[in-house]
C-alpha cells in the first residue's frame, strides 16, 4: 500500500461491529493500585487504545477488563514492576474478531 493512498478500508466503526467479546469471569489483568500510586506516567491509561484504564482519585489505577483486546500494550509499558499481572483469558472467553 502506497502511504499517500488514502484508506478505503471499512470504518473504525465498521470494524468494531465485527468485534464479540466473551467476557470471562475473572479478569486476565490484574491491577495492583499499590504499586500504580508511586507511578509518575500512569503510561497503561494513555496507551491503551480501548481506554480501559482509569486512574481514581487516591492515584491508583482501576482496569475494566471486560472489552480488552488482549493486546498487550499495558503489559508493555507499565515501569512499575508487578502493578500488572497479565495472562491469557480462560478457554473460548476474551475478544473474537470477526471478518465481516
Amino acid at each position: 500500500m502506497n502511504p499517500h493512498t488514502p484508506y478505503s478500508g471499512p470504518s473504525f466503526e465498521d470494524r468494531m461491529a465485527t468485534v464479540e467479546f466473551r467476557v470471562a469471569e475473572q479478569p486476565h489483568i490484574t491491577v495492583d493500585s499499590e504499586v500504580c500510586r508511586s507511578c509518575t506516567t500512569k503510561a497503561c491509561v494513555h496507551a491503551c487504545p480501548a481506554g480501559l484504564f482509569v486512574p481514581t482519585s487516591d492515584g491508583g489505577v482501576l482496569f475494566n477488563y471486560e472489552q480488552c483486546f488482549e493486546c498487550g500494550t499495558c503489559y508493555l509499558v507499565c515501569n512499575a514492576e508487578g502493578a500488572l499481572t497479565w495472562s491469557y483469558p480462560e478457554g473460548g472467553r476474551g475478544v473474537v474478531f470477526r471478518r465481516s
